[in-house]
């Protein structure tokens, strides 16, 4: 009988990662360049892109402050917009906190400011799928996918802001953008709670677009997430019911 694998070491573990986090470039370069470009074009300068980059690092909600800035938008719609976009960094949280919740203060300091969508698509993936391993290897998992997304887009937001203006009018970069957010989100749609979700916010930001400062968005995030909890919640309890019934029979 074959024995199972042995766990990864953390040094292992961390090279694993970088390795998983390297097809992510493909959407990290173009996604930062747009970021960088517009940034430029909407008038903020070298330093203020940067520092936005690399504070935030959070390509939608910067793409959205940004947009509502250009627009003149009070600073509250700024602020509440760019927290709407960013709210599924919370549930990616929760759901990482079952394999990294045991780390050290600073290192989930680290981990919460490098969380993006690419980091946690890999790592969540790898936790719940692969081989078992210890905690210190999967904190440098984690690390591991940073190493090739956190520098690119901060590389990449530095070569859109030096381009800026130098981008044709007509070269739709644009695209970039919801075409990396379809490929990170596609393979986490897994449950009936997760398409549901999707859907409604798909439906609820088209049906609301006419709201002024892209509110729309606020309102269709909070209700996909009320849909996504409210199937959740019902699924839960239907398989808590087959369980008792199961349990009671004799």
């Amino acid at each position: 009988m074959t024995a199972p694998p042995a766990p990864p070491s953390p040094t292992r573990a961390f090279w694993q990662g970088a390795g998983a986090g390297i097809p992510f470039l493909v959407m990290v370069i173009p996604f930062g360049m747009v970021f960088g470009v517009v940034a430029t074009e909407a008038g903020l300068d070298l330093a203020a892109t940067m520092g936005f980059s690399i504070m935030v690092i959070a390509g939608a909600s910067q793409l959205a402050a940004v947009q509502l800035m250009t627009e003149n938008a009070p600073v509250l719609v700024v602020i509440l917009t760019a927290l709407a976009v960013n709210l599924r960094m919370a549930m990616y949280s929760a759901s990482l906190a079952p394999w990294l919740g045991g780390a050290s203060f600073w290192q989930r300091s680290m981990i919460a400011y490098m969380l993006v969508d690419q980091v946690y698509t890999a790592a969540h993936l790898r936790y719940e799928t692969g081989p078992p391993m210890s905690l210190a290897a999967r904190v440098a998992y984690y690390f591991g996918v940073v190493v090739p997304v956190a520098p690119f887009w901060y590389l990449a937001t530095l070569a859109g802001a030096l381009v800026g203006n130098a981008v044709p009018a007509g070269l739709p970069v644009e695209f970039a953008v919801p075409i990396a957010f379809m490929a990170i989100i596609a393979p986490l749609l897994r449950t009936l709670a997760h398409v549901t979700a999707a859907l409604v916010s798909v439906v609820a930001a088209l049906l609301l677009a006419f709201l002024p400062y892209n509110l729309g968005l606020l309102v269709a995030a909070l209700l996909a997430m009320m849909a996504g909890a409210q199937v959740e919640w019902r699924m839960a309890r239907r398989r808590a019911g087959r369980t008792d019934s199961q349990g009671s029979a004799p």
